[in-house]
C-alpha cells in the first residue's frame, strides 16, 4: 500500500509538472504557403513555405495560428511577432540537446531536434542556432523541417542532404502536420534563406 501510494504521488506530480508547464504565445509556426494568412510572412527565397503567428495550446494538435482577432489584440505587426518569435526560439533550444546521427564513415552527417511538443520546426528561426553547430559543420548550415516535431541540422552540402532525402520527403508528405518541403540556408548574423528542396 506505502508503495502504491508513492507510486501514485510520483506520477500525480509529473502530470501537474506538464499542466504547470508555460504554453509559449510567441512562436513562429513554417506550414506549407497553402496555409498561408494574411499575417504569414514568406522567407526569402520560398516558394513552398510560409512562416505563421502562433501559439502553443494545452488541446491537440499543441499548437495553433492566431486568428485575426487573436492576433489584433497583441497589438503586434507580423514583423514585430517574428522578432519576439527568435527570442522565444533562442530560450527554447537552452534546454534541448540535439541527436547527433553518424554516417558509415563514422563522422556526424546530420543533427535532429525532435520532441512531442510541436515547437521544433519553430527553432528554424532562432539567431543562435547555426552558431550552435559552428564547430561541427562550418560556419552555414541547411535545416530540414518536415514536420512540427522535428528539425534537422546537416553541412551545407548538396551530398549531405541527398542520401536522407527520400526519408524528409516522405515525412513531409504523411503528416497531417506538415512543415515544410524546403531546405533553409542558416548562418549568424542572417535571416533563414531557403536555397532548395527535398520534396516537390
Amino acid at each position: 500500500m506505502k508503495l502504491f501510494a508513492i507510486c501514485f504521488s510520483l506520477a500525480a506530480a509529473s502530470v501537474w509538472a506538464v499542466d504547470d508547464r508555460v504554453l509559449e504565445s510567441l512562436l513562429i509556426l513554417p506550414e506549407p504557403r497553402a496555409l498561408r494568412t494574411e499575417r504569414s510572412l514568406v522567407p526569402t527565397g520560398a516558394v513552398a513555405t510560409v512562416f505563421s503567428p502562433a501559439r502553443e495550446i494545452a488541446q491537440a494538435p499543441g499548437i495553433e495560428v492566431y486568428d485575426q482577432e487573436s492576433f489584433a489584440k497583441l497589438g503586434l505587426s507580423p514583423e514585430s511577432f517574428l522578432e519576439r518569435a527568435k527570442r522565444t526560439a533562442d530560450r527554447l533550444l537552452v534546454g534541448l540537446k540535439p541527436d547527433l546521427v553518424k554516417g558509415a564513415d563514422g563522422r556526424v552527417a546530420y543533427a535532429v531536434y525532435r520532441g512531442e511538443r510541436p515547437v521544433m520546426a519553430s527553432l528554424v528561426v532562432a539567431p543562435s542556432l547555426a552558431e550552435l553547430f559552428e564547430d561541427l559543420f562550418g560556419p552555414e548550415v541547411w535545416a530540414a523541417l518536415p514536420d512540427r516535431h522535428a528539425l534537422y541540422i546537416f553541412p551545407a552540402r548538396q551530398e549531405s542532404v541527398a542520401e536522407f532525402a527520400a526519408d524528409l520527403a516522405e515525412r513531409f508528405r504523411e503528416d497531417a502536420h506538415a512543415a515544410s518541403p524546403e531546405l533553409f540556408l542558416l548562418k549568424k548574423g542572417a535571416e533563414p534563406r531557403v536555397v532548395g528542396a527535398f520534396s516537390r
